[in-house]
């Protein structure tokens, strides 16, 4: 989680960024960097990012500048956000955190680079045409967000094994991560002994609709699927879940910083570092179409022990032993 002195110091960048791509110097490359939600949210992916970029001899405010857009959220803004970094002519687009900001960068341009990070299967999307061979003008990074369903269902009846019934949610507006985990959770969950039952939420309303029906359906516990739309919406799922008092089990730590149980999903640190490896590449010369999607396979186990005291529930020692971190 980042200091107060930290995030105003981001937030105070942010607000030149856009002045400083374009007081640039003839010939400086420029990335145009869509956001799906706040600079606040994409702090710690924003230095993964420029990790990479570093080690491919890129520095922001040195040899390369930014134009950043935001989308707060609303995935509306998407095309019209996108059309401002085609028109400035930028070298190389970053459409990342989901499917809906790369599908529509595709839509957007032909012709200037695109990079995704995405946590399904890009060809199944229609992103590229294989992962070893992209083709076009897009490339990126997939984790295992969709294969670590299972894995989920796994750590969250650990922490609470009498439970026979656990809902998920899923956004149906994004069928290509939504069904897939959903069929791959169902095989768990009947493998385990235990219901599981599939909720939608597509807009901050539903969300009021899903954690009421958890009663009626005696869910027990909740698994949250990776999605833009609810990772953009960290502090209120979390929150819901506390006021509701459900185990929750969510893809990011960002969750369990905001006071969430327990997260297990990729690294977003790796992802975005690997991807931004790949933005300098793209800008010394190579073609995306050459460039191998690169699949992150490094995952975090996160666990809040504050949240866990909270809900009456004690945190298996084996658990404990395999977290990347406990928060106390």
């Amino acid at each position: 989680m980042i200091g107060r002195r930290e995030f105003i110091t981001l937030l105070s960048g942010a607000a030149a960024w856009p002045l400083a791509a374009r007081a640039q110097q003839p010939g400086m490359p420029v990335i145009g960097f869509l956001g799906t939600d706040s600079p606040e949210l994409y702090a710690f992916r924003l230095r993964a990012f420029r990790d990479g970029l570093r080690e491919t001899g890129y520095v922001e405010g040195g040899n390369v500048a930014f134009e950043y857009r935001w989308a707060e959220g609303h995935s509306d803004r998407f095309p019209a956000l996108l059309a401002e970094l085609v028109s400035l002519k930028v070298n190389l687009i970053g459409a990342f955190a989901g499917n809906s900001p790369a599908v529509a960068a595709k839509a957007a341009t032909a012709t200037i680079p695109i990079l995704f990070a995405i946590g399904g299967d890009p060809v199944a999307v229609g992103l590229v045409a294989s992962l070893s061979r992209p083709g076009g003008n897009i490339t990126g990074v997939a984790t295992l967000s969709v294969e670590l369903g299972a894995k989920r269902l796994e750590v969250l009846h650990e922490l609470v094994p009498t439970t026979s019934s656990i809902a998920l949610l899923v956004n149906p507006t994004d069928p290509a991560n939504a069904d897939p985990l959903s069929r791959d959770l169902q095989v768990a969950a009947r493998t385990r002994g235990v219901a599981l039952h599939v909720l939608h939420a597509s807009t901050e309303s539903d969300f009021d609709t899903v954690f009421a029906s958890l009663r009626q359906l005696r869910a027990s516990a909740l698994i949250i699927g990776s999605d833009a739309f609810f990772n953009s919406r960290t502090q209120l799922l979390t929150a819901m879940a506390a006021r509701h008092a459900v185990p929750t089990i969510y893809p990011f730590r960002e969750y369990v910083t905001a006071g969430g149980l327990v997260s297990y999903g990729e690294s977003l640190r790796d992802a975005y570092r690997l991807v931004g490896a790949y933005a300098g590449r793209i800008l010394k010369g190579e073609k995306p179409a050459d460039l191998p999607v690169q699949q992150s396979t490094k995952v975090e186990l996160f666990i809040n022990l504050k949240t866990a005291k909270a809900l009456g529930l004690t945190v298996p020692q084996s658990l404990l032993a395999r977290a990347d971190e406990v928060i106390e």
